[in-house]
C-alpha cells in the first residue's frame, strides 16, 4: 500500500517543481506579458493547492522533504516513512526539472547560466543577500510554513480549507523571499534545477537542504508544544 503513497508524492512534487520553476523559467519575464514575481509566487501556491486536493487523501501531499521531516517531528507522521517519502519527492523534482529543461531549451537564446530557477546566496541571490540573511530567511519561512500546515490540518481546524491555507502561505513566502534566495523552503525543489545548472548551484545546494530541514523541525516541534491535544486518527500519510 505504501507504493501508492510514494508514487503520489513523486507526482505531486513533480507538479510543484514543474509548475513553480516552469513559471519562473518560461513565463516570468516573457516579453510584454510576463507574469513577474507575483505570478511565480501564485504558481507555487496553486501547485500545492491543486495537488493537496488531488493526492492529499493518498499520501498527505507533503511534496517537500522539510514538510515530511517537520510533520514527523510534530508527531503527525511515522518516522519509518520519512526517508522513502523524501526519496520519492526528490525523484519527482528531478524528473520535473528534466521535462522543464527539454521544453525551455527549445527556445532560441535559452541559457542555463541564467539560473534555471535555482536557489542561491551571495552573488547568486537575486538581491545579492549574504549567506546569513539567506540562512535566516529559509529557516524562518520554512518554520512558519510547517506551523501553518500543522495548524490548518489539526483535527479541530475548519474542515476542507487546509489546502487553501497551505497554498496561500506558500504564495506569501515566495512574495517575501524570492529576492532573497529565489525561495526554496523545499530541498527537493532546489535539487532538481541545481542538478542541471551544476557548478555554483550544486555548491550552494547544501544551504537549501540544511535550512529548510531545520526550519521544518522547528515549526513542527513548536506547534506540537503549543497544541499537544492532537485528536487521534489524523496523522498525515497514515
Amino acid at each position: 500500500m505504501n507504493t501508492q503513497k510514494y508514487v503520489a508524492e513523486a507526482i505531486g512534487t513533480f507538479w510543484l517543481t514543474f509548475a513553480g520553476c516552469g513559471s519562473a523559467v518560461i513565463a516570468a519575464g516573457f516579453p510584454q506579458v510576463g507574469i513577474g514575481l507575483l505570478g511565480v509566487s501564485l504558481a507555487f501556491g496553486l501547485s500545492v493547492v491543486t495537488m493537496a486536493y488531488a493526492i492529499g487523501h493518498i499520501s498527505g501531499a507533503h511534496l517537500n522533504p522539510a514538510v515530511t521531516l517537520g510533520l514527523a517531528a510534530g508527531g503527525r507522521f511515522p518516522a519509518g516513512q520519512v526517508v522513502p517519502y523524501i526519496i520519492s519527492q526528490v525523484v519527482g523534482a528531478v524528473i520535473a526539472s528534466a521535462v522543464l529543461y527539454l521544453i525551455a531549451s527549445g527556445a532560441a537564446g535559452f541559457d542555463l547560466a541564467k539560473g534555471f530557477a535555482s536557489n542561491g546566496y551571495g552573488e547568486h541571490s537575486p538581491g545579492h543577500y549574504n549567506l546569513v540573511a539567506c540562512l535566516i530567511s529559509e529557516v524562518v519561512m520554512t518554520m512558519v510554513f510547517l506551523f501553518i500546515i500543522m495548524g490548518s490540518t489539526h483535527g479541530r481546524a475548519p474542515a476542507g480549507f487546509a489546502p487553501l491555507a497551505i497554498g496561500l502561505t506558500l504564495t506569501m513566502i515566495h512574495l517575501v523571499s524570492i529576492p532573497v534566495t529565489n525561495t526554496s523552503v523545499n530541498p527537493a525543489r532546489s535539487t532538481g534545477p541545481a542538478l542541471f545548472v551544476g557548478g555554483w548551484a550544486l555548491q550552494q545546494l547544501w544551504l537549501f537542504w540544511v535550512a529548510p530541514l531545520v526550519g521544518g523541525v522547528l515549526g513542527g516541534v513548536l506547534y506540537r508544544w503549543l497544541s499537544p491535544d492532537e485528536p487521534e486518527g489524523i496523522v498525515a500519510g497514515k
